[in-house]
């Protein structure tokens, strides 16, 4: 069975985020995708150095947060949501997380792995964050799943995130969107193989 790694970056275990990375993970087990849901919004979790000491080990030198744990289960999973609240315009405090973690999982891991963002806010900073986001997948080769509209829920509690039914309602298109995704990558997967890749990475500085 396919499964999908949903990633709270909120502090807050059952608010804004999580309620709507719920309604993902609910569409996603509909359509018969497993889904673990992870928490790290609370955890002391420090940022990456650049010492490419994963390239050696095969995982971050720092092995004393979830940082090394999740890399093995996204290593192990066929897409990936990560879930976002807005508190000063940006990503949260996972920006550290999200780092470490793309950095240290190698790129053949990632490649092809479908990849989601979801966005809380009371109100604004909505898009910046998405796109920031989005980045990550890019950069990993990892298509991403979209929905009708930006994946973005919008209120100051649970409560009011369940009260905003174009976001609920975005949220369960992105489900529905990223099990087909999924599903349709495993297909060609199996039929074909994967997409060809270049071996080596061509790195090009813009001042020489």
């Amino acid at each position: 069975m396919s499964k999908v790694l949903l990633i709270n970056g909120s502090p807050h275990a059952r608010g804004c985020t999580a309620t709507a990375l719920g309604v993902v993970a609910d569409v996603l087990e509909q359509n018969g995708i497993e889904t673990e849901t992870i928490h790290v919004g609370h955890k002391d979790i420090r940022g990456c150095i650049g010492c490419g000491k994963c390239r050696e080990l095969g995982k971050c030198v720092f092995d004393k947060d979830m940082v090394n744990e999740v890399a093995e289960k996204f290593k192990e999973a066929d897409g990936i949501v990560i879930g976002s609240p807005v508190y000063f315009g940006a990503v949260s405090a996972m920006t550290s997380f999200l780092n470490r973690l793309f950095y240290s999982v190698p790129a053949e891991v990632k490649r092809m792995k479908v990849g989601a963002a979801v966005v809380s806010a009371r109100r604004a900073g909505t898009t910046a964050t998405f796109d920031q986001l989005n980045k990550y997948f890019l950069h990993g080769e990892m298509p991403i799943a979209s929905s009708r509209y930006w994946n973005m829920v919008h209120g100051n509690t649970a409560e009011e995130v369940l009260r905003d039914e174009e976001g609920l309602q975005t949220m369960r298109v992105l489900g529905r969107n990223m099990a087909f995704l999924i599903r349709a990558i495993a297909c060609e997967r199996e039929a074909s193989g994967l997409p060809e890749t270049e071996p080596q990475r061509i790195a090009t500085n813009f001042i020489r």
